[in-house]
């Protein structure tokens, strides 16, 4: 545990100025904020269609939710698994690294970890300023009923499924970035892949979910819940969940046999 936690710091301390660290905090602010702009200026027109507090809320945090899940979040979790790997690539210190004292898998699990806590990062600040400026948005704006619904269940399940749907990802690109060093490769496959997800994943197709860039899209539907319950309680461990902790627990193993032959060349 203790080799695990220095390479954790050490993670940080390497990237703590890279954009891939501060795309986890700007990025929920940029969007949340914007959308909330959109939500006080064009008050008149929300208000006319007389939403009640469940649609409003459910409106306003499916804006984030839609930008980031269908779109966004695929794409910074790409980069951001290149821009973990790519620090020793670019300075050549893969033999250095595993020179250390230290437990290789502590090592490797601490890069793939630290991942994970930025897209952490990331979806709890999306969470966290879409309840909050949606309140803000109630003082701003009293005739909004933001304050007659409690979105938390909403949000956290939403926010959970988005952050699980995205680790097979993740540990798919991971994989990508240690075999190659150059920008091209891992991003181009993942931009051909997530586009092929979002489309597989809006037509329907009933294999859409064994493609680990189409999970973020599934994820984010709503499913069917019992009759006379909250529809926007919706369960968090659907398919689409399943299948990437499957993919994330695989590729993870796959990973670090790869990293560790990396460290001998």
């Amino acid at each position: 545990m203790r080799t695990l936690y220095i390479s954790l710091i050490s993670e940080f301390y390497k990237s703590r100025k890279t954009l891939a660290f501060w795309a986890a905090i700007l990025l929920p602010v940029i969007i949340c904020g914007l959308i909330t702009f959109g939500f006080y200026s064009g008050s008149e027109k929300i208000l006319a269609f007389h939403y009640p507090p469940m649609v409003l809320w459910a409106q306003y945090s499916g804006a984030a939710l839609g930008v980031m899940g269908l779109l966004i979040m695929p794409f910074y979790v790409i980069f951001m698994a290149f821009s973990v790997n790519n620090i020793e690539h670019k300075n050549d210190t893969w033999k250095m690294l595993f020179a250390q004292p230290l437990n290789k898998f502590s090592i490797y699990a601490a890069k793939y970890l630290y991942a994970v806590f930025l897209i952490f990062t990331c979806l709890f600040l999306f969470a966290s300023l879409t309840f909050a400026f949606g309140h803000l948005l109630q003082v701003l704006v009293p005739k909004y009923n933001f304050d007659h619904y409690n979105p938390l269940n909403l949000l956290i399940n939403a926010y959970v499924k988005l952050f699980l749907s995205s680790l097979g990802i993740l540990s798919l690109q991971f994989i990508l970035s240690l075999l190659w060093a150059d920008f091209l490769k891992p991003m181009g496959i993942g931009f051909v892949g997530t586009i092929m997800g979002i489309i597989t994943a809006n037509v329907g197709w009933k294999y859409a979910y064994l493609i680990p860039y189409s999970l973020p899209t599934l994820a984010l539907r709503i499913a069917k819940v019992k009759k006379g319950t909250d529809p926007l309680d919706f369960p968090i461990f659907t398919q689409e969940i399943w299948t990437s902790l499957i993919y994330a627990a695989i590729l993870f193993i796959i990973g670090y046999f790869i990293v560790t032959k990396k460290s001998i060349k």
